[in-house]
């Protein structure tokens, strides 16, 4: 069961969030909601940085905030991975992005405030990520660092349109070239992963399968022969060989407002949000328990 504050929670991240937050038409906003982003961290107790990128003639910033572990590990056990919970934050010019991605910024916003009180055998990191929308700007440098660096994480679960919802039939449609059959009622969260993630999609999958209708799906290499798996900042870690799943609603193969004006808080279905917030949780905690 949801706390009972989760919807006022994430009713309170959307309306800071939501309205254009774009690097060249509402560059104001952008930052605004960094800072919203980083103060939020900041205020549940988390270790905030800000990874600062250069990109499209200036400095962009990715919002990373930290939790230790709440074990220290024993033994020749002394670095277990890290696990990497992130979003996007920047939307495309013309739209408020409700759902794409004030909504996962509100689910990871939320999942960091209820992993505080879990038990944690490794360090997890919330990110948010900037200008995703200009070709996965933010995720890349910070996935770049990571490789020049040699350093190694458990994984990414990466947040992309998570809030919209229907049962109608005939709600939901499918990127050309899925081999799997999928629903054509468009309630479900969609996990996406890539070969070298197949282990990590499935155990995603599985924790998440009692709090939301799941449909997983591993694709063969990074997903080259199917680009629309490819369209958020799971791919950059794809690129550099970590593994990464996407958690999404499918964006414009069922969500009819995808990048338009109409991308309004008044189009999510909140008892959705809430569902993929039980699932984001469990599947990291289960992998924040996981040696």
């Amino acid at each position: 069961m949801p706390d009972l504050d989760t919807r006022d929670c994430l009713l309170t991240h959307l309306r800071a969030l939501i309205g254009e937050r774009h690097p060249l038409t509402s560059l104001a906003h952008l930052q605004q909601v960094e800072e919203y982003i980083a103060d939020t961290f900041q205020q549940l107790g988390l270790q905030v940085a800000l990874h600062p990128f250069e990109a499209m003639g200036g400095t962009y910033r990715n919002v990373i905030a930290s939790l230790l572990p709440t074990h220290q590990a024993t033994g020749q056990d002394t670095s277990r991975t890290p696990l990497i919970l992130a979003a996007h934050y920047d939307t495309v010019e013309g739209s408020p992005g409700a759902d794409d991605n004030a909504s996962a910024i509100a689910v990871l916003l939320e999942t960091a405030r209820r992993l505080r009180g879990v038990d944690r055998m490794r360090e997890i990191h919330c990110i948010g990520f900037c200008l995703e929308e200009e070709g996965l700007l933010g995720s890349l440098a910070y996935a770049a660092e990571l490789k020049t660096a040699r350093r190694n994480i458990a994984g990414a679960i990466v947040l992309e349109c998570v809030g919209y919802a229907s049962g109608k039939e005939g709600s939901q449609t499918v990127p050309p070239g899925i081999p799997i059959a999928v629903p054509t009622i468009g309630n479900f969260l969609a996990v996406v992963g890539n070969q070298a993630s197949a282990a990590l999609t499935v155990s995603v999958a599985q924790a998440a399968k009692p709090h939301v209708p799941v449909v997983p799906l591993v694709i063969p290499g990074n997903g080259e022969q199917l680009p629309d798996t490819r369209r958020s900042d799971h791919a950059a870690f794809w690129n550099y060989g970590f593994p990464a799943v996407m958690l999404t609603d499918t964006a414009n193969f069922r969500n009819p407002n995808y990048h338009k004006s109409t991308d309004t808080l008044d189009t999510l279905n909140l008892g959705f949000l809430e569902q993929v917030a039980d699932a984001v949780t469990a599947s990291a905690t289960t992998m924040l328990k996981d040696d």
